[in-house]
């Protein structure tokens, strides 16, 4: 038995208005499927008047997500595109890298979301989630973005790194400020970025004089060692400085870890409890089991992927995608959540099915690019979805759908709030 598919009617592909307004970022999915109907690529204005081609189809998205022809680096885009802005010591990351920078930083790193270090952080999780649940549990209502989803992520990337328990609350702050600066101080943002990094380098050289069994200090390893193998801290390079991360890359990539592992978290968790309360009968298929199953949590990351598009390709030549030709250094935006509910490519791709057989969604992308992290999202979901829905039997949201505040981004999908009783 399905979930119930989205119903509000899409915006007019053409109106970039009805794109990206308020009712868009509630639910983009009908205005996402009115453009992958209307055809494969098309090109968008968006709300900052960046103009970009935007993929809308699976085989397309797929594709493109592995096509070596379309770049990372943004110093291969035109310059039109505008997008999050980064100083240069946050901005050597592998979301702005290709071969062979990618794949010598890649390889530097393979090990540090390795099955090993990922199965010991599953204790972590569950207390952590535990301990959680039981402040909110007394109360018989909650916010669970502010007060589970949002904190859960933090403590779990701050063990991984090893950041010192009295910064925690300060890096939310920072991150969530960056994610989405509050309206009223437009430059709060470029303040967060900077005392998150002045944090972290501050944080790096403390752990070069203290070192501990955390990630943060395996990546120094990488960076003052030459090691390839964060994971076990083995060096097993040639010391040359061709197998070592610059002090910028170690920077960059403690930053990633950090922001990725937080943000994509938060969302998964949120909109994944969301559309379990939505479904009441794919509710009560995963709890038949302990905790969600694998199966379970792919279709949650297929209904719902953490962002709706990949991260901004430039093509190194003009390129045709879908018939359409792209010119060299045009922004392309390949739509993660139109390619997800493609019927080409899924049966009933609008409903919700927790058992669905066959989920090659690509919420974690594709090709060399694929999301490191992704096991670790993985459990950390399963953990956190489970441990809600085991403590609290009578969960259900406090208030009506169409009332719940999203975050203001059509990039990214995630929800502000999430009130519930129990």
């Amino acid at each position: 038995m399905t979930g119930q598919p989205d119903t509000a009617a899409p915006p007019r592909p053409s109106s970039a208005g009805a794109l990206f307004d308020a009712a868009f970022i509630a639910n983009p999915y009908p205005g996402f499927a009115a453009l992958r109907e209307a055809g494969p690529v098309h090109q968008i204005t968006l709300p900052d008047g960046a103009k970009v081609w935007l993929v809308t189809r699976y085989a397309d998205v797929r594709a493109g997500l592995a096509d070596p022809r379309l770049s990372l680096n943004k110093a291969n885009g035109d310059g039109s595109w505008k997008g999050f802005s980064l100083p240069p010591a946050l901005d050597a990351n592998l979301l702005n890298m290709d071969p062979p920078d990618h794949s010598r930083i890649r390889r530097l790193v393979r090990h540090a979301f390795g099955p090993q270090r990922i199965s010991r952080l599953r204790p972590k999780i569950e207390v952590a989630a535990a301990e959680l649940l039981d402040r909110i549990a007394p109360n018989g209502e909650a916010d669970l973005i502010a007060e589970y989803a949002g904190p859960l992520p933090v403590r779990v990337i701050s063990d991984l790194l090893g950041v010192p328990e009295a910064d925690r609350a300060a890096m939310r702050g920072w991150t969530d400020v960056m994610i989405a600066p509050p309206a009223d101080d437009p430059r709060a943002g470029g303040r967060a970025i900077m005392e998150l990094q002045d944090f972290l380098v501050r944080l790096i050289a403390e752990k070069r004089r203290n070192p501990g069994d955390d990630l943060l200090t395996a990546m120094i390893a990488a960076r003052d060692d030459g090691s390839d193998d964060p994971g076990t801290g083995t060096d097993t390079g040639d010391g040359s400085d061709g197998d070592r991360l610059s002090e910028e890359e170690l920077t960059s990539l403690a930053f990633l870890v950090l922001f990725a592992g937080y943000e994509n978290s938060v969302h998964v968790i949120g909109t994944g409890l969301l559309a379990l309360l939505r479904n009441p009968e794919q509710l009560a298929a995963v709890r038949e089991g302990a905790e969600p199953s694998p199966a379970a949590i792919e279709e949650l990351l297929r209904y719902e992927p953490p962002g709706t598009v990949a991260l901004r390709r430039f093509p190194l030549t003009d390129l045709s995608i879908g018939g359409v030709t792209i010119p060299a250094g045009a922004t392309v935006l390949l739509c993660v959540a139109t390619a997800n509910r493609d019927p080409e490519r899924f049966a009933e791709p609008d409903l919700l099915d927790v058992r669905r057989p066959d989920n090659g969604h690509l919420s974690l992308g594709h090709g060399i690019h694929y999301c490191v992290g992704a096991p670790l999202a993985r459990l950390e979901a399963q953990i956190a979805i489970g441990a809600v829905l085991r403590r609290f039997p009578g969960l259900a949201l406090a208030v009506d759908p169409a009332e719940l505040a999203w975050r203001p981004s059509f990039r990214t999908r995630g929800l502000s709030s999430l009130p519930v009783t129990f």
